[in-house]
């Protein structure tokens, strides 16, 4: 065994950390500006604003969209093309598309649209009807509220 007892390595090691500074707090850097948005342009005719509502995906994958298909001037039989990109789900009129609105202002999300944003029946969604573009945008609810706690959360200056 070696003459060197136990306890003096422990005491080594307590000082070594007693002369390694603490780090000194640093302040966060300042948010830049968001950048400002250019005005809307609205066409005359249209309503100014883009209008939101929530619905509920039925067994068959429809949403009631009533008021915004309206706001849309989109009727029973009018025919709809849609596209799927960042978990979104787009519609807009297209002469040659395959999904038309049903009856009673039920709207209906193609199947692959609903997979590959990974909807089933009874989820909540948020629709945005954007007139002034003849656009509908389906977004997954908790996509939305996930966005938006980010957003508000701790530390975020709004």
């Amino acid at each position: 065994m070696s003459g060197v007892p136990r306890s003096t390595t422990a005491l080594t090691e307590q000082m070594i950390a007693a002369l390694i500074p603490a780090p000194s707090p640093r302040a966060r850097p300042a948010r830049p500006p968001l950048p400002r948005l250019p005005e809307p342009f609205t066409p005359p005719g249209y309503p100014a604003d883009p209008q939101l509502d929530l619905a509920k995906l039925d067994p068959s994958g429809r949403v009631s969209a009533r008021l915004l298909l309206d706001l849309l001037h989109w009727p029973t039989g009018h025919r709809l093309r849609f596209d799927v990109a960042d978990h979104a789900i787009t519609a807009t009129t297209s002469g040659s598309g395959r999904h038309v609105v049903g009856a009673r202002n039920l709207l209906p999300i193609p199947a692959a649209a609903r997979q590959l944003c990974h909807l089933a029946a009874g989820d909540t969604v948020v629709l945005l009807a954007d007139p002034a573009r003849d656009l509908l945008v389906i977004h997954p609810a908790q996509l939305v509220a996930r966005l938006l706690g980010a957003r508000s959360g701790p530390g975020h200056a709004g």
